[in-house]
């Protein structure tokens, strides 16, 4: 596969769909799966991703515990099938970062889309946590129209962020983050030093990576 020069990043809000949808994604292992809309609806909506049990485990349970969070990011990208190589047209990313808080007793659970946080909810228990992150969620990226063999493929890493990195996500979140340098930097750098870069330094080697895909199909309607 080859990435296509005119990678399109597409900001825009990530769509939580209603949690009822989210009982059959509960059990078993850690999956991730993706599925693309019907047709007819391929030009004006994009796939629905569901990353089920993501938060099992006995290391990143405990660091959870221990009040490291966890961050999850979600790429989705849009394929276009070639002759001989396959392009990359659009992509969209997306985070949730997981965390406790110890004086409340709760795990709150955040997603983050083009540098904004929007509350998934606080839960007394882990496995609620988890199902609000296992909640389906449709990406904004849809299908170019007039092409006929396209596809979308998901991918997931999960990690725990170090202990250097938690004073500064937290404010983050919090909103309380102002520019280090005034007029030189802005809050949405945060999300690239806090929840990106500095996500690499991980607790424990904890990290985990998942991908799925979707069947090709064309946009206008075909299969």
């Amino acid at each position: 596969m080859s990435h296509s020069p005119l990678r399109a990043l597409i900001v825009a809000a990530v769509l939580i769909l209603p949690a009822a949808h989210a009982a059959s994604a509960q059990g078993g292992r850690p999956a991730l799966t993706i599925t693309a809309p019907a047709p007819g609806e391929r030009l004006r909506a994009g796939p629905i991703v569901v990353a089920s049990q993501m938060l099992g485990g006995r290391k990143l349970g405990e660091a959870l515990e221990s009040g490291f969070p966890a961050r999850l990011h979600f790429t989705v990208e849009l394929w276009s099938v070639g002759g001989w190589t396959n392009a990359l047209e659009r992509v969209v990313e997306w985070d949730v970062v997981v965390r406790r808080l110890a004086v409340e007793n709760v795990y709150e659970v955040t997603q983050v889309v083009g540098d904004r946080p929007f509350s998934l909810g606080r839960f007394t228990q882990l496995a609620d946590a988890a199902a609000a992150v296992a909640r389906p969620t449709r990406a904004p990226i849809v299908a170019v129209p007039g092409m006929v063999r396209q596809y979308y493929q998901a991918g997931l890493s999960v990690e725990t962020l170090s202990i250097s990195d938690l004073d500064e996500v937290e404010r983050w979140l919090r909103g309380e983050l102002r520019p280090a340098v005034r007029g030189e930097r802005n809050p949405g750098t945060v999300l690239g030093r806090g929840l990106k870069t500095l996500a690499s330094r991980l607790l424990g080697g904890e990290r985990r990576e998942y991908v799925a895909r979707t069947g090709v199909f064309d946009a206008d309607g075909g299969r």
